[in-house]
């Protein structure tokens, strides 16, 4: 009929679209406009002096620096081993693959103590390695571990399924045309995994960032040498500069905020890469 309005195949888009609304507000929109309407209470100057602050800066460079290094480590190899979980079959494949999902179910300060036991002058592995003059546990190199332990699966996972929906035809037909393996690879199954591999970058980036229960204990926590940016932000929280910490909060927010968005520009960008050709 004419006029009608028309409706939509699956109902309860309204209430669906409400609640849905309603509950990222509760969840992300209110608590990040707090931290928002927190800082406004500072002058300019105010703000400026904490966030530039020589103690800070220090404590922005090394957890931007491990959480990028840990998101490009865990790129790779997270690639290798998704695709040896996917492309082989081997004995204990399913308790290797359930391994990967241990750094989602273990509690971030139980990993944190594991790692510094191990890694510590005295532990299992850093017994070994302090005599060669590298040290671990309480450096940059024992944060860069951590996120690693507890970004892995981000990457593993979110490549996983689409290798498994590769079309292998195409593989085998780019072999038969006289493709050699390596370009194969770059050429048909790279430009598939591009996708994944930034979301799952994006992800593990995120939470090296933000990370701080694992972090905490390995790192030493030593002002402008190990001293991470969630740290930082605790220890003005306990001395009650509540302003302080939301001004740090809020760069490191906007630092995050930028990076994502560069990720996802580059993943548009692959997606329609892909489409197009």
């Amino acid at each position: 009929m004419k006029g009608s309005k028309s409706r939509s195949i699956l109902p309860g888009f309204g209430l669906s679209l409400g609640f849905t609304i309603f509950y990222l507000s509760v969840i992300v929109l209110i608590p990040l406009a707090g931290v928002l309407i927190k800082t406004a209470g500072l002058t300019w100057e105010q703000f400026w002096d904490t966030v530039t602050n020589a103690r800070v800066l220090a404590s922005y460079r090394v957890s931007l620096l491990t959480a990028l290094t840990a998101a490009i480590i865990n790129l790779v190899f997270g690639l290798l081993i998704a695709w040896v979980l996917v492309r082989y079959r081997f004995p204990g494949k399913k308790l290797i693959d359930s391994l990967v999902d241990l750094p989602f179910a273990l509690p971030t300060a139980v990993a944190g103590i594991a790692l510094t036991a191990i890694y510590a002058p005295n532990g299992w592995m850093g017994q070994f390695l302090e005599p060669l003059g590298i040290k671990v546990a309480f450096s940059p190199i024992g944060i860069t571990i951590a996120l690693i332990f507890i970004g892995l699966p981000f990457v593993v996972r979110t490549v996983q399924p689409v290798l498994q929906d590769l079309d292998k035809d195409v593989e085998e037909a780019a072999v038969m045309l006289g493709a050699y393996r390596w370009r194969t690879f770059r050429r048909i199954i790279m430009p598939e995994l591009l996708p994944p591999l930034l979301t799952g970058f994006a992800l593990a980036f995120a939470r090296g960032i933000g990370e701080y229960g694992s972090v905490v204990f390995i790192s030493g926590n030593m002002p402008l040498k190990t001293e991470i940016a969630p740290l930082l932000i605790m220890t003005k929280l306990e001395q009650h500069d509540y302003q302080g910490a939301t001004a740090i909060a809020l760069v490191m927010l906007v630092a995050s905020f930028i990076m994502l968005l560069i990720i996802n520009y580059l993943q548009w960008r692959s997606n329609r890469r892909v489409a197009v050709g």
